[in-house]
């Protein structure tokens, strides 16, 4: 039943010690706060590479590119004064960036090109806005326009954290590429959803970070716009509350129940989004056969880790 893992999956065997599994390729964790975790449980765990949507840009340039897991990043939160996350005890300082202006020209202080160009001189793979309509302050539709428009001169995608009514249109009127939660705090609406499918949108999932009426929205949102072609990739938010260092079942039979499944869950979770996200040199293997259904894969994937692909032997049959 490997067809069930999609295209890439082979049986495969250890060639130091000649256990039989199989191979996939790496495995990436889309949304990782790293100054909150104790990053070297992942590979163990099953996660080759990750990217952190949310750190100090300055200690994520400096850290080794030889370091497992590989990271991307998107360096610091651009928010509007006083906006989501400032403030929180989680976000120091050094993680926030206020944007005041619509800018695009380099060095004006609070300009949205200023802020874009920071990161990118720290080398980011991905600008990360917060548009939380919660918070003191939220970036409005021109300033979010003007951060999109300079990442877009800079070769970069943008990724924002959504959350509050209207906030998903706000993102989707600017053109960002990708949403760090599926939708939570609000229903989409399917026209909303056919222009996020339409604009190329990726939805990160987190959806085993919410309970109650927020997990029924997120786990309906995120059937809708895959089963619309919405493009979904496996996060899970690491640092925010107790997650497993490593792959967490909890969030692979989230995207089960809501419709990811077999293949598309395996691409989910291998997708090397944005382009900064590395996974050369490495592969999954995970021991034993393969299940016999695609209900068994979320809890078989719990018993992967990272491995070099030269230790591995592959017979296909």
């Amino acid at each position: 039943m490997i067809e069930m893992l999609g295209p890439d999956a082979r049986f495969a065997r250890r060639a130091l010690t000649g256990e039989h599994g199989v191979s996939l390729p790496a495995f990436v964790d889309h949304h990782v706060h790293l100054h909150l975790i104790d990053e070297h449980a992942l590979p163990a765990g099953g996660i080759a590479a990750v990217l952190d949507l949310g750190g100090d840009p300055t200690a994520l340039a400096r850290r080794s590119r030889e370091t497992m897991p590989h990271a991307a990043y998107a360096g610091a939160f651009l928010t509007a004064p006083g906006g989501y996350p400032s403030g929180k005890s989680w976000a120091p300082a050094a993680t926030v960036r206020e944007v005041s202006s619509t800018s695009r020209h380099p060095g004006v202080p609070g300009g949205a090109a200023t802020a874009v160009d920071e990161q990118v001189s720290c080398a980011a793979s991905v600008i990360k806005v917060a548009l939380h309509a919660g918070a003191p302050g939220v970036l409005d539709l021109p300033t979010l326009e003007a951060i999109v428009a300079s990442a877009r001169e800079r070769g970069l995608p943008v990724v924002a954290h959504v959350e509050g009514e209207g906030m998903t249109r706000r993102a989707l009127d600017a053109g960002v590429d990708a949403l760090a939660h599926t939708p939570f705090s609000e229903w989409v609406d399917g026209a909303s959803i056919a222009r996020a499918v339409a604009l190329g949108q990726r939805w990160i999932s987190t959806l085993a970070i919410h309970d109650g009426v927020e997990r029924e929205r997120a786990m309906l949102n995120l059937e809708t716009f895959a089963r619309a072609g919405g493009h979904v990739l496996y996060g899970t938010d690491l640092g925010n509350g107790e997650r497993p260092a490593g792959i967490d079942v909890a969030e692979l039979e989230a995207l089960h129940a809501a419709g990811v499944r077999g293949p598309s869950l395996i691409a989910a979770l291998t997708a090397a989004w944005p382009g900064g996200v590395a996974t050369r040199g490495v592969a999954t293997f995970i021991p034993g056969p393969a299940p016999s259904s695609d209900d068994g894969i979320p809890a078989w994937l719990a018993g992967a880790t990272v491995t070099p692909i030269e230790e591995l032997v592959h017979d296909d049959h």
